[in-house]
């Protein structure tokens, strides 16, 4: 039985939402949770759009291995950002952002309800507080900072970092190479630490003209990685390895294809991993991506957390209510 919803204890109403403003619905949750399922059924019931919030939703070709909405469930409601572009046209946070906030300012002209729905969090918050300024990429920089890496141990460009900026090496791994490249980039560009550029109020952009309701779906972990294990296994049986396949001689080893499901089904294709062992790294990497996934979304504020599927007879009716709750006019703001 599902327990009643459970908002984040810290949510407070964001500064630049005002009671006229049409609302806005964010579904987030774990990758397996029934997003889909859930989200449909509350643009049904109150004359929505859904806004697609997958990093690799966005690019046409790669079905199998996305758990995109159906055909047949896209064809019932209006769906954006979902095969947008093509495998070899990079689709950054910054370009989601304004494509989503294109699409959401569109959504409410018509008075319908927008629902932002998946589970990229940096998608998500690029949607909603914006990226930075961030300078640009510097070739001749990264060179050399790639370059010293190979002359230096495994831990040199973190240790850089530290030097130039100790709060952004705490939180980036010292494994992660393009992430420190990047602050470091960064830090020198700015001639201040990246953590410094980050708080500052001017650096983002956040999204006004909404009010905001999260919802969350936060199912019991043991049936999430039940159900992670057979949709991984069944992308494999309905043609995944294929589906690479014809991707990769089209477009070749493009960035999408280091995508979960893909990157596995690419080792198939380069015999490095047998279909058994693939299939079961995909399992693994989808139920640590999840994990991932809770974590990321439990610093997002106000989430309206339900315990269950977004496909259990109870979720909808908790979902609806919370969504019910804002379209009706509060009195006292009359």
């Amino acid at each position: 039985m599902v327990a009643s919803v459970t908002p984040t204890p810290t949510a407070t109403a964001p500064a630049n939402a005002a009671a006229a403003d049409p609302l806005a619905v964010l579904l987030l949750g774990p990758t397996g949770s029934g997003k889909t399922a859930l989200s449909l059924a509350l643009a049904q019931r109150f004359s929505g759009e859904i806004v697609s919030c997958d990093s690799v939703a966005v690019y046409r070709g790669m079905d199998l291995g996305t758990a995109k909405p159906t055909p047949a469930e896209q064809a019932r409601l209006s769906h954006h950002l979902i095969d947008v572009c093509d495998p070899d046209q990079p689709f950054t946070a910054g370009a989601y952002s304004r494509a989503a906030r294109a699409a959401l300012a569109q959504i409410a002209v018509r008075g319908n309800l927008p629902i932002v729905t998946g589970g990229t969090g940096l998608y998500l918050r690029a949607l909603t507080e914006g990226l930075f300024a961030a300078p640009p990429r510097q070739a001749d920089l990264r060179a050399r900072l790639q370059r010293s890496l190979t002359r230096h141990a495994d831990t040199w460009l973190h240790r850089l970092l530290h030097r130039l900026d100790p709060a952004s090496a705490a939180r980036i791994h010292a494994n992660d190479t393009p992430k420190l490249i990047r602050a470091i980039e960064v830090c020198l560009a700015s001639r201040a630490p990246l953590s410094q550029v980050l708080a500052s109020p001017a650096a983002r952009d956040p999204l006004t003209g909404f009010r905001l309701l999260r919802i969350g779906l936060n199912p019991p972990r043991q049936p999430l990685y039940d159900r992670l294990n057979r949709r991984a296994a069944e992308m494999f049986a309905a043609g995944l390895v294929e589906e690479t396949r014809n991707l990769l001689q089209q477009y070749g080893p493009v960035k999408a294809l280091d995508s979960l499901g893909y990157r596995q089904a690419l080792q198939v294709l380069l015999h490095a991993l047998p279909l058994n062992e693939a299939v079961a790294a995909a399992q693994q990497g989808h139920r640590n991506y999840a994990k991932r996934q809770l974590t990321w979304f439990r610093r997002e504020p106000i989430v309206h957390w339900i315990p269950a599927f977004g496909d259990d007879p109870e979720t909808l009716p908790l979902a609806a209510d919370l969504v019910h709750a804002e379209l009706i006019p509060n009195p006292a703001s009359i």
